[in-house]
């Protein structure tokens, strides 16, 4: 693994009662930090949850571009680094402490879907030849090359049942190769990728779970075995 524990502090000017420090996730992280122990680790919640703040954050502080991209593109854009982002910090593994501290051995690729298509532009993949999920496959492909750590931000957004497959192919042979992927998910179908750590995010903060625990597995085995079940509650007779 490239990195074993994130961290973050407050300062004397941040209030705790405040957008990101008042997520309950957030909170956590201040005061236990966040421990990887699999190269590869899923975020999962809902929406407002606070795990894309806290990929965010997590790709920031290694110095990958808030925008989206690869280490190369840093200052890529405008964009300033988030609060949390700006604090954190890393215990790095004995084989990324190099990383950790030489910007020249850092690699690294942060995808984040709303910004993915621009990102992706930048690096040469002509996202506007191609199918938004065509893009993202590209940047798999081209990008997911060598040990460092990539983050993900709700990738399978742009993604098929068969593209998500491939995906979770480069996620599994990358981390044989050395890399360390965290990925922020909505999906029951990433998540199921073996031996990855699955860490759910809600109210109670951050928790392992197994991948049959995850309340999405639970929702989507009972919405495909009787969509009407949920949908009586929504669609209007």
């Amino acid at each position: 693994m490239i990195v074993e524990r994130a961290y973050a502090h407050l300062s004397s000017n941040d209030d705790e009662e405040k957008w990101p420090w008042s997520l309950p996730c957030v909170r956590q992280l201040l005061n236990e930090g966040l421990r990887f122990a699999a190269p590869v680790t899923f975020l999962v919640g809902e929406n407002g949850s606070g795990k894309s703040t806290v990929v965010e954050a997590l790709a920031e502080g290694f110095g990958l571009d808030s925008y989206g991209g690869s280490h190369d593109w840093r200052y890529a854009s405008s964009r300033e680094k988030s609060v949390l982002g700006a604090r954190m910090k890393f215990d790095a593994a004995a084989r990324g402490r190099r990383m950790a501290t030489s910007w020249s051995a850092r690699k690294g690729f942060f995808l984040r879907a709303e910004t993915a298509l621009d990102a992706l532009g930048r690096e040469g993949f002509s996202p506007d030849s191609v199918s938004h999920g065509e893009g993202f496959l590209a940047a798999f492909r081209g990008k997911f090359l060598h040990a460092g750590l990539y983050v993900l931000d709700e990738p399978e957004a742009a993604l098929s049942f068969s593209s998500c497959l491939e995906l979770i192919g480069h996620i599994d042979r990358l981390s044989k190769e050395g890399g360390q992927v965290i990925c922020a998910t909505h999906s029951p179908l990433l998540t199921a990728l073996p031996g990855a750590d699955i860490i759910e995010v809600g109210e109670h903060g951050m928790r392992r779970v197994a991948w049959q625990e995850l309340g999405i597995v639970d929702h989507w085995r009972r919405y495909l075995a009787n969509p009407n079940a949920y949908l009586r509650h929504i669609v209007e007779p």
